[in-house]
């Protein structure tokens, strides 16, 4: 662009002025001119600046298909394999960590039936919600966290981060996603086989809110697959493989990654692109 701006203009000013204004050595100047650029290599080198924008706001977490739903957002009109070639000769690709291995848990007094069956698409709000706990390592030890999740939005309603994997954890963040959503109606809240949430505690706490209880078979993660993807897109995308120096700096990274990126911010493949706060007012 600043070539072609020196270019078209080189016949009212002098060369060498403009190079300098426009920061542009006279020798790139006359390269240009024997072999200029074509426009759709310019139009990449201004894509390049807004995919490297959404890829900088993402945290280094975006590929191709979630800058794509930026840049359509901003207005531009442009296709996936055009971002996934220019972000592929840029070397600009999205950052990954690592899954940690699922902790082994005993086996819970009281154990629920599976009401939720693997439907984890819900039609509104405050029907069906998954549970789950995973762990955070740190200088001063482990931290634990447990996340609660509306399958309608996929949004995080609930979390707390404990050093000890105890019952505490499971229902503060139980405790949070109900004084934030206020449910009306029996909810199904999904877990695994937990010890934390087969406990007589967990059970009387949920009889208490108007909450059914309902548990994954022993052994199959993929009853409770929507927790696991928010834990591993969690590790991949903010964690990776760190270990932090104290708890309270993960805590402050997770609150950071939960309520300011994930909730309001992170495009969702399953809500069409968008993040699950803005799904959540689109489908008010």
């Amino acid at each position: 662009m600043k070539y072609r701006f020196i270019n078209d203009h080189r016949h009212v000013f002098r060369v060498a002025p403009m190079c300098r204004m426009l920061e542009v050595t006279r020798g790139g100047f006359y390269q240009w001119l024997d072999k200029p650029e074509s426009d759709r290599a310019i139009e990449d080198r201004r894509l390049l600046g807004l995919i490297r924008d959404s890829y900088d706001a993402s945290g280094g977490v975006y590929g191709a298909r979630r800058v794509l739903g930026d840049l359509r957002e901003a207005g531009e009109v442009c296709g996936k394999h055009r971002v996934e070639k220019i972000m592929h000769a840029q070397k600009i690709k999205a950052i990954r960590g690592y899954k940690a291995p699922r902790r082994i848990v005993g086996r819970p007094s009281l154990i629920a039936p599976n009401r939720l069956q693997r439907q984890f698409t819900v039609d509104q709000p405050d029907q069906a919600w998954v549970t789950d706990i995973t762990y955070l390592r740190t200088w001063q030890g482990w931290l634990y966290l447990a996340v609660v999740i509306d399958l309608h939005s996929r949004k995080v309603i609930g979390w707390s981060m404990k050093p000890t994997l105890a019952r505490e954890g499971g229902l503060d963040a139980l405790l949070m996603a109900i004084w934030r959503r206020k449910p009306t109606k029996a909810v199904i809240v999904h877990s695994d086989q937990g010890s934390q949430y087969g406990s007589d505690d967990w059970q009387r706490f949920c009889r208490a809110h108007g909450l059914q209880p309902s548990m994954s078979r022993r052994g199959n993660c993929w009853d409770n697959a929507v927790a696991e993807s928010f834990f591993s897109s969690l590790k991949k995308e903010r964690i990776r493989k760190r270990v932090y120096k104290t708890r309270d700096l993960a805590r402050a990274d997770v609150f950071d990654y939960i309520e300011v990126f994930y909730n309001r911010t992170r495009r969702h493949s399953h809500l069409g692109g968008i993040s699950p706060e803005a799904f959540e007012k689109a489908s008010l």
